[in-house]
């Protein structure tokens, strides 16, 4: 199942840096992996916000659920998530 995944970082002002630097790092290393599993997509940032809007490959949305509350940064995310499901006028024979 693919989703459309928005998710927005807000850290607290009063964070110490050096804690956030290492939240930022486990978060990539875990994206990255997640990407060559193919589990995440795509991504893409938001230009101007620490932001991305991604698309998740999952089994379900409870799997995709769990992806995204192991994500280092999840406490610190508002995050919004739509169902995608194939265009019959779409050109492409994947959704890939």
């Amino acid at each position: 199942m693919l989703f459309h995944v928005e998710m927005k970082v807000c850290f607290p002002h009063d964070m110490d840096a050096e804690r956030a630097e290492r939240l930022k790092a486990d978060e990539k290393a875990m994206s990255q992996r997640l990407q060559r599993e193919g589990v995440w997509r795509h991504l893409w940032r938001i230009a101007g916000q620490y932001a991305n809007i991604s698309i998740f490959d999952v089994e379900s949305p409870a799997h995709l659920h769990d992806v995204l509350s192991q994500l280092p940064l999840f406490p610190f995310m508002q995050i919004e998530v739509r169902a995608l499901c194939r265009h019959a006028s779409s050109i492409h024979d994947d959704d890939r």
